[in-house]
């Protein structure tokens, strides 16, 4: 018997299209004088399509910095995939993520420019992106404990204190990186991550 697949409507855009548009926006002009007509105009597509999908900028931006999370995430993961323990994989892939971000063009448009949208996930609440990270760190943290390669403590705990850990790197790469190398930099974060989480 013949597979049924659902197939979205050929008139649907894809999403990735509609936040690639907004992110060339913000590159442009900055999150604050970015609206949906403009990232509906560089789509291509009508407003009332972005508006079906986005009712506003934040939620549009939003979903835009989940998914330039998500996929420096999974880069850092396949980065750390031939460390022989799960503790070696944390660490190459925390310091492997933290150096995307400083390289990624669109997360220093907003830290930047725009700062101000990320002041409710530093003091109010975690957000999608933030939780994504989290979660990898307590999977990981949890494979350490499995091989023996990660000293045991409660697993939320770990994983929220090493969260907190890397944060701020994410907001501060830049100034302090203006007289300090990024690599010796992040070699000694490296460093200070696996003794810390050894048995």
């Amino acid at each position: 018997m013949a597979t049924i697949r659902h197939t979205p409507s050929p008139n649907r855009v894809a999403d990735d299209v509609l936040l690639d548009a907004a992110k060339e926006c913000v590159l442009a002009v900055g999150v604050r004088r970015t609206t949906l007509s403009d990232v509906a105009r560089t789509a291509g597509v009508s407003r009332m399509t972005l508006y079906r999908r986005f009712p506003d900028v934040r939620g549009m931006l939003s979903a835009l910095i989940t998914r330039e999370v998500g996929t420096m995430l999974a880069k850092a993961t396949e980065a750390a995939r031939d460390e022989p323990t799960a503790r070696g994989q944390l660490v190459v892939a925390s310091v492997q993520m933290l150096r995307s971000l400083a390289a990624n063009p669109f997360m220093h448009a907003v830290i930047e420019r725009d700062a101000e949208m990320l002041v409710p996930y530093i003091f109010e609440r975690i957000g999608t992106s933030q939780r994504m990270t989290e979660e990898y760190l307590y999977a990981q943290l949890a494979a350490g404990h499995a091989d023996n390669s990660i000293r045991s403590a409660p697993l939320k705990v770990q994983a929220r204190t090493v969260f907190l850990l890397l944060q701020p790197y994410v907001f501060t790469i830049r100034p302090s990186t203006s007289d300090v190398d990024l690599d010796d930099l992040l070699t000694e974060l490296g460093r200070m991550l696996d003794v810390a989480l050894q048995p």
